[in-house]
């Protein structure tokens, strides 16, 4: 997917102002278009953006099978879009709330009440789409803060603030992946072996990806490495978008089962383990998808490096452990296969948290855009954070 030169002549259409607020909006929005097609080249696979007031994503339950793109102007279908994970990934799940934002906003007609009531309450319902991805509640409170400072300008001029700033967090997200790829691929040596786990490539992101980002970045600068990936039941995400996500961009790789971890480990077929997260605390606990915290203890268990690659937007200032909701998802995920084979017979019940906590002291770093957070990651993550 790619933003079409059509937009820019709708955006034109759209925000009716002075002559020389006009000139000002459209330079500031061409920038932003500009930047994202430059872009857009390095990081290949575009699964989510803004397309004349729609939003528009690639459908990631459909892969490797097929690659369908859906498309909506309605805020509860992007909300079921999120929660049923066709659009998937902290990153992604952000950038798609915050156009999902923008999206109500700019379909608003009426007065400039009827446009803030659009967006605050595309916000409520995009909040409730899933708990423990971090970035969704960032993003939506930079939306909420571009609602306060322009909910007293025209309606046309909040649509257009509202928009702009949307198409800016996709770029930061963007250009945050690039800078985690250029920071961790020095952690990377030519003929290592990295294990993943899940997806934290491009598919979860605005492009690019971050664990992914990484190996990609190292695969690039002509690094001969290979890379093991886990299946990552019960929604495959390893075996059918990681998967396919290598192959793409030719980055030799074998596939394994989760149960296999602890085998490859202790065969010292694995040299260093790069994860993506869900949500990072100050205190280095880590939240990211069910089974990597399994992984960490076995490369602990190995003294394998287990690294995890996240924007800082991934960082919560505030929580503590037990202090935010982990999802559990429905057990159809876990007795069947994507929803259509049966694997238990009738009557089992299933437990299915679609998260887990993995502890400081199994991380060897943190790998984001402002640089490699070391040990003690407590006391970096903190002086990180309060960079600017």
């Amino acid at each position: 997917m790619q933003y079409k030169k059509a937009e820019t002549s709708t955006l034109y259409r759209l925000f009716h102002t002075k002559a020389s607020t006009e000139v000002l909006l459209v330079s500031e929005l061409e920038s932003l278009k500009k930047k994202l097609e430059e872009l857009k080249h390095e990081v290949g696979i575009v699964p989510v953006e803004w397309n004349e007031g729609r939003v528009r994503w690639l459908d990631v339950t459909r892969l490797p099978w097929e690659e369908r793109v859906q498309e909506t102007t309605s805020v509860e279908r992007l909300a079921e879009a999120i929660r049923k994970l066709e659009i998937r990934g902290a990153p992604a799940i952000g950038v798609a709330a915050a156009l999902g934002v923008a999206m109500a906003a700019y379909s608003a007609c009426g007065s400039l009440s009827d446009v803030v009531s659009a967006a605050e309450r595309a916000i409520e319902v995009l909040s409730r789409t899933r708990p423990t991805a971090f970035n969704l509640f960032w993003a939506l409170d930079r939306m909420k803060g571009t609602l306060e400072d322009a909910k007293n300008e025209c309606p046309e001029r909040l649509k257009e603030r509202l928009v702009e700033e949307a198409l800016r967090i996709q770029l930061e997200d963007i250009e945050t992946n690039l800078k985690i790829g250029e920071h961790g691929e020095r952690l990377i040596e030519s003929g290592d072996t990295i294990l993943t786990h899940c997806n934290a490539g491009a598919l979860a992101t605005s492009g690019y990806g971050t664990a992914l980002g990484i190996i990609r970045s190292a695969w690039r600068k002509g690094k001969e490495i290979r890379v093991i990936v886990t299946e990552t039941r019960p929604l495959l995400q390893g075996a059918r978008l990681t998967a396919w996500e290598l192959k793409r961009e030719g980055i030799p790789f074998k596939l394994i089962v989760d149960s296999a971890v602890g085998y490859v480990m202790s065969e010292n077929m694995v040299d260093k383990v790069v994860v993506g997260a869900d949500r990072i605390l100050l205190s280095g606990h880590v939240a990211n998808k069910i089974g990597t915290y399994t992984i960490a203890l076995v490369a602990h268990a190995h003294k394998k490096p287990f690294y995890v690659a996240a924007p800082t937007s991934t960082i919560d200032p505030k929580s503590r452990v037990g202090g935010f909701k982990i999802e559990l998802r429905g057990e159809e995920e876990v007795l069947t296969v994507l929803g259509k084979l049966r694997l238990a017979p009738e009557g089992v019940d299933a437990i299915n948290p679609a998260f887990d906590i993995t502890p400081p002291e199994l991380i060897h770093a943190i790998i984001t855009e402002k640089g490699i957070v070391g040990r003690p990651l407590s006391e970096n993550l903190a002086k990180i954070v309060g960079q600017k």
